[in-house]
């Protein structure tokens, strides 16, 4: 959605602010965009993920299976699923498409939404009749919107 004129004008006055107040920050705020950043944030979890394999194997290979061990080796465990989290969020943003902040379902500005699901079958009795009901309910309010929110 595009900004009115008067919070364009707001946006403007907010920028020569800060460059005024200091240019390196801005300059370095402008640098780089939110591709660089996800880049930076893949890197970052790869190097998290090779430390919790590192912390992993230090665990069960250097501690046996003493208390210690243990503990060493479930907390690489846990650091590696964390770095998979951030890689897998950072790496989805990547994609195309996968930066865009929006709110689920809405359609894209000019476009017609598309639904991707089978056309709910009728139900003829009770296999899904509640489901069905709900699904026809829906259905049925989207057409009287004409299909838009």
């Amino acid at each position: 959605m595009p900004l009115s004129e008067h919070e364009q004008r707001l946006l403007d006055q907010i920028e020569r602010a800060l460059y005024q107040e200091d240019p390196k920050f801005a300059s370095t705020v402008k640098s780089t965009d939110l591709r660089t950043h996800m880049r930076r944030r893949l890197r970052r979890a790869a190097l998290v993920l090779v430390l919790g394999f590192a912390l992993l194997l230090t665990g069960l290979i250097g501690f046996g299976t003493s208390a210690v061990g243990t503990v060493i080796g479930v907390t690489g465990f846990v650091v590696m699923v964390g770095a998979l989290l951030l890689a897998m969020t950072a790496w989805k943003r990547l994609q195309p498409g996968g930066a865009d902040l929006h709110v689920v379902g809405s359609p894209e500005q000019g476009q017609r939404p598309t639904s991707r699901r089978k056309p709910a079958k009728p139900s003829g009795g009770s296999s899904g009749g509640m489901k069905g009901k709900l699904e026809e309910r829906w259905k049925r309010r989207w057409d009287e919107r004409g299909g838009e929110r």
